[in-house]
């Protein structure tokens, strides 16, 4: 059928200047339009024709469109059914059709052709004229009709604009009334018969792309993710498991001498479970001397000097930070003999927060600790400004901060060359002696910490400025296609 098509449009053109409208010659013909576009478009590309695009915008009516140039507007079924003496509304509404009534009311209300009062209603005029659906029929068959109305009718989404695309086709530089079609492959049977001294072969497009390969795509984080890793394991880290996005509220707030008052815990910064609601599974020694500094203090502390309860403590949810994770691993490595660790974790953490351009309810965190015999702040700062060194953030600064389980606790800040100005990108601090001495570990230990988000440096990698174009479900798919490698520090 392709070839019929291409011999009729060469054959027309030779007898003919041009062919103006591709969809007349296709009606005309007894062809598709998409077939005589697509035959056009090849012969283009071999020279045989110039085509030139056209393009022609038309109003046509939307289906409830359709049905007010066949039956009447909504205002004007409405002011039909009030007869001049009026109606009760209740009786109104019972001959119409609901959508017809809702409308009807506020567009014959709008037009002044009916007073609606509380149980009653009636006209304001004794005649109408329906210029809504008289402008659906001019449209309808191809009149005028000025831009005003257009706009109103738009508005009630009762007309949409259709586009319609074709070509006017002239001859090409390589014109000719029969193309000869130029073999792609030298076959066989070619060699056989010895024709292949004849025939005329298609050159090799050396300038054409090959199909795109289709696979699989890291998303950016994951990337962001890798690097950070890497970063980790050169410096002599091991991970922790994190695989557990439930947790309870003992290891995620009380083993870190966090109190059971503290903001953090309420309903509305954490997800608490409903089923399982809570846990059955602490070890009860240590249960009692993480109660006993709470609510009595020891190791030279006060404690916070309240009734502390289990119940509380036992409640499940998803975790807030991955130093939920740490507690457990120091508490594990507190029940051997000691032996200095280094410890890093990257993953997921959930927060009951308002979702916008910077926060959503679950992102991903980095946290970095080693535990070791008589470290200070100072080691903390060396390690902190080797990490992010390696992350390409060579300027710190540290500003003092609070934190319940840390003391002291900093801030971290790294000047961003890009906005010219400080900007926060992490926490740190050291783990206080009344979450690391009821576990069991020795006097002498003292563990340095530091943790930030995985999204933060992943958006100002990859410049985008609303996290939720980086996670969740309004990402577009072809930033993760798209994507260029991730070069943290280079």
């Amino acid at each position: 059928m392709a070839d019929e098509a291409e011999d009729a449009i060469l054959a027309y053109l030779k007898d003919n200047d041009e062919i103006s409208n591709s969809a007349k010659f296709a009606q005309d013909f007894g062809f598709g339009h998409d077939e005589i576009v697509n035959v056009i478009r090849r012969l283009h590309g071999f020279r045989f024709v110039d085509a030139q695009d056209i393009r022609r915008e038309r109003w046509v009516l939307t289906e409830e469109g359709k049905t007010y140039a066949a039956v009447g507007s909504p205002e004007f079924q409405l002011f039909s059914a009030v007869p001049p003496e009026g109606i009760a509304r209740e009786e109104l509404q019972k001959k119409l059709d609901p959508a017809v009534y809702k409308i009807g009311c506020q567009q014959a209300i709008k037009n002044k052709w009916v007073e609606m009062a509380k149980t009653h209603v009636s006209r304001k005029v004794q005649h109408a004229d329906d210029k809504v659906k008289n402008l659906l029929l001019r449209i309808q068959n191809d009149e005028a009709v000025n831009q005003e109305d257009i706009d109103a009718l738009k508005r009630r989404k009762l007309i949409i604009q259709q586009v319609w695309k074709g070509n006017s086709v002239r001859k090409g530089p390589e014109y000719a009334p029969k193309r000869k079609r130029a073999a792609t492959d030298l076959t066989r049977e070619n060699l056989q018969r010895g024709d292949w001294k004849e025939l005329e072969f298609k050159e090799y497009n050396f300038s054409a792309k090959g199909q795109p390969v289709e696979g699989g795509h890291l998303h950016p984080l994951l990337k962001v993710r890798r690097q950070v890793q890497t970063i980790f394991l050169n410096m002599g880290f091991e991970e922790m498991p994190t695989n557990n996005y439930v947790e309870s509220s003992f290891w995620n707030f009380d083993a870190l001498f966090q109190p059971q008052q503290h903001p953090a815990r309420d309903s509305h910064d954490t997800f608490f479970l409903k089923v399982p609601s809570s846990t059955k599974m602490l070890p009860e020694d240590y249960v009692e001397r993480v109660k006993e500094i709470h609510e009595s203090g020891g190791y030279q502390s006060r404690g916070y000097g309240y009734d502390w309860k289990r119940e509380e403590a036992n409640k499940n949810l998803l975790r807030t930070h991955t130093t939920a994770v740490s507690s457990r691993m120091l508490y594990a490595l507190a029940q051997k003999p000691f032996a200095p660790k280094k410890y890093y974790s990257i993953d997921r953490v959930f927060r009951n927060e308002a979702v916008d351009r910077t926060h959503l309810a679950e992102f991903h965190q980095i946290e970095g600790l080693i535990c070791d015999r008589g470290l200070t702040l100072g080691d903390l700062i060396g390690v902190l400004h080797d990490f992010f060194s390696r992350l390409g953030m060579s300027k710190l600064r540290f500003k003092p901060a609070y934190n319940p389980y840390t003391e002291p606790s900093m801030e971290i800040f790294s000047y961003h060359e890009g906005f010219k100005k400080w900007v926060e990108v992490g926490n740190s601090g050291m783990f206080r002696p009344e979450m690391l001495l009821p576990m069991g570990l020795p006097e002498d230990v003292r563990v340095i910490a530091w943790g930030l988000s995985l999204e933060r440096p992943t958006m100002i990698l990859y410049g985008i400025d609303n996290i939720r174009d980086l996670f969740g479900p309004k990402v577009d798919l072809g930033l993760i296609k798209r994507n260029p490698i991730c070069r943290l520090g280079l």
